[in-house]
């Protein structure tokens, strides 16, 4: 019995003719084993919704790009992660109690990040998005053979992200041309001759007072939708005295800079909580305070002119010794020239012939603190200066005539993914580097500049070697410095 339990089944072919049993085909019986172990369970691939507290899919990338990388920061891939050191910790809070976050690495070196921007939106619930239309358009060198219309269910946050970042997107644009409307009805004319005017005539952009910086506007919580859109993240590597004052050094330019104004021209990401007692004024051009209307909003957003005036009178007025302790400027150190270099994963700063910022600090006394924003060039896509050398050459023209440049650049539209003058919904980390002291002096000497300036560029390099493997996974080159 025991037998005939052990070879219930014969498997010889002479047995199982004895037996009166079909022959048995060990092939096909191979082949289904193989079949049934290749049946296993398998997870399938989850769909790449990005990073932060966006849970939709990204904007998908134009075909005619080859990088692999690239397609990976749109969401037709699964990024590959790297394995690194770096753990997370939640075992930071301000004196108000609010919990930051920080990225620590085995080595020691600590990283406390400021707020989650977004959060508090996303109340309601929304079922995942449709697949976007695909349309085929016309040939052209520069814009994707095809286009991908936005779905019609997108959800209320993701709309309200849009509609901020467009908003400020065409700020200037937009408030011009209200001003010129209203210059088109006769009944304003006596209000618009005397403001302008003022306009004219008005120092607040160089004064230094700050009279006109509304912290209720800077910290409104739409700001937190515009920061999430990207989604933008501010980085502390040390701690900042409020007895001591700064100069901000921001990189790289990009095209629009918008991760300094989130940063540094908004409460969106918490600056006040990771620098509790320092006052940071965010730095753009004198010509941008002639606009009519944007100056106001520029000018309550806490900026202020680049100019050498506007910096030492901010840098020298006001705190609590009415010497400018507690103050911080933050200028976009490349520039417009900069700008032409803003190419997706590369980093290529145009720094070595930039002291002018060096001496202000050391004028002034104050300590420089260098701060690379990873994934501002990741924003838009722009023609190539080695492919076009006639439009390059024609730009640094214009940079050279009227101080500005004009990069010819797209990304997404606001309702495609492809074509427009969107960024691309990207990740932005700000990281803080730890500041570099100075010692005064009213003249400064050009050995002592050349240190610093020697000291300034090193912790950049420390900033990008320690954490581009955590925020700049898709890099095809390492950083640069030139010019």
């Amino acid at each position: 019995m025991a037998s005939a339990t052990l070879n219930a089944e014969p498997s010889l072919l002479n047995e199982r003719e004895q037996n009166q049993l079909p022959p048995k085909s060990y092939v096909n019986a191979a082949e289904e084993n193989v079949n049934l172990g290749s049946r296993k369970e398998q997870i399938p691939p989850a769909q790449y919704t990005g990073q932060g507290e966006d849970d939709a899919p990204r904007s998908p990338r134009k075909k005619t790009h080859k990088k692999s990388g690239s397609l990976r920061m749109n969401g037709h891939q699964p990024p590959k992660r790297k394995e690194t050191s770096v753990v997370v910790v939640e075992d930071f809070q301000d004196k108000n109690g609010e919990r930051l976050t920080g990225l620590k690495r085995n080595d020691t070196i600590e990283l406390v990040s400021g707020r989650k921007a977004g959060a508090g939106w996303e109340k309601s619930q929304y079922e995942p998005l449709p697949r976007c239309i695909r349309f085929i358009s016309i040939a052209d060198p520069f814009y994707p053979p095809s286009i991908h219309f936005a779905p019609l269910s997108i959800p209320l946050k993701r709309r309200l992200q849009t509609l901020l970042v467009l908003a400020h997107t065409l700020s200037v644009a937009g408030l011009l041309t209200i001003f010129f409307l209203l210059c088109a009805i006769p009944l304003f004319w006596p209000i618009l001759v005397p403001y302008l005017l003022y306009v004219i005539l008005s120092a607040a952009p160089h004064s230094g007072n700050l009279s006109h910086r509304s912290d209720f506007l800077r910290s409104l919580k739409i700001w937190s939708l515009f920061a999430s859109y990207f989604p933008a993240r501010l980085h502390r590597s040390a701690e900042l005295p409020s007895t001591r004052k700064y100069v901000f050094g921001y990189h790289p330019h990009g095209i629009i800079s918008h991760g300094a104004f989130a940063a540094f021209a908004t409460e969106a990401l918490g600056f006040s909580k990771l620098f509790p007692g320092i006052t940071n004024t965010l730095l753009t051009l004198d010509n941008n305070f002639r606009v009519p209307l944007y100056r106001e909003y520029a000018l309550a957003m806490g900026l202020a002119s680049v100019s050498r005036e506007s910096c030492e009178n901010i840098l020298s007025r006001g705190g609590p010794n009415k010497e400018g302790m507690g103050r911080a400027i933050t200028i976009v150190v490349g520039g417009a020239r900069e700008s032409l270099d803003a190419q997706p994963h590369s980093l290529r700063l145009v720094l070595k012939c930039r002291k002018g910022f060096i001496k202000l600090a050391i004028r002034t006394g104050a300590d420089l603190v260098p701060v690379l924003a990873f994934g501002e060039n990741e924003l838009y896509d722009q023609v190539q200066s080695e492919q076009h050398p006639l439009i390059h050459r024609m730009q640094l023209v214009v940079k050279k005539v009227m101080g500005f440049t004009i990069p010819l650049f797209h990304a997404r539209g606001v309702f495609n993914y492809d074509m427009g003058l969107m960024p691309y919904r990207r990740p932005l980390n700000v990281v803080v580097g730890k500041p570099i002291k100075v010692v005064q002096q009213g003249k400064p000497d050009d050995a002592y500049v050349d240190e610093i300036h020697a000291l300034y560029m090193s912790e950049l390099e420390r900033i990008w070697q320690e954490w581009k493997d955590q925020f700049a996974m898709e890099r095809t080159s390492e950083l640069e410095i030139v010019e």
